[in-house]
């Protein structure tokens, strides 16, 4: 345990992941698909290119994440979640309903969210095998329908949908 404060289970996850931008990168990932730098810089919050860099490596250092070339064009890299970051989505799920219940979150924006905890562990589980067959290559069970990313998606674009048509 280099350079760590304590072996607090806490302060050591807050090491590996603690910082606004790396969670926000893990974010844009999981419910994003976003795989290339390009996609993760275009994030809402803004992100620097040289924040962007550090918080890759950083994330790839820890093992969280993976790079490797990207097959489909040789001057891009692609980033892929390992199983530990894959591991991050019931986190990231716990700190969206936190969210949605103490801040305030706009609907459009917490409908993910609440998708996720009614959803409950079933499918948080799904779509953490959805994620390991996008980056892992294992194979997921096959199921008709949307993929839970795509279910998230499209409450959020209905709740856009809905509010636009209230201000036509």
């Amino acid at each position: 345990m280099a350079n760590t404060r304590s072996g607090c289970a806490i302060n050591l996850t807050l090491e590996a992941i603690g910082d606004r931008w790396s969670l926000l990168v893990i974010r844009d990932m999981i419910f994003g698909g976003k795989r290339h730098f390009r996609e993760l810089l275009n994030s809402e919050e803004g992100i620097s290119s040289n924040i962007l860099a550090d918080r890759l490596r950083a994330l790839t250092d820890e093992g969280i994440l993976t790079r490797a070339d990207d097959p489909a064009h040789k001057q891009k890299v692609i980033y892929s979640l390992t199983e530990k970051g894959i591991e991050l989505l019931p986190v990231l799920a716990a700190m969206s309903a936190w969210g949605v219940k103490h801040r305030p979150v706009t609907e459009e924006l917490g409908i993910r969210a609440k998708l996720l905890t009614d959803g409950g562990p079933k499918l948080v589980a799904r779509f953490m095998d959805e994620l390991r067959e996008e980056h892992l290559g294992q194979p997921a069970k096959r199921r008709r329908g949307l993929s839970v990313r795509e279910e998230l998606q499209a409450a959020y674009e209905a709740v856009v949908a809905r509010k636009k048509g209230r201000r036509n």
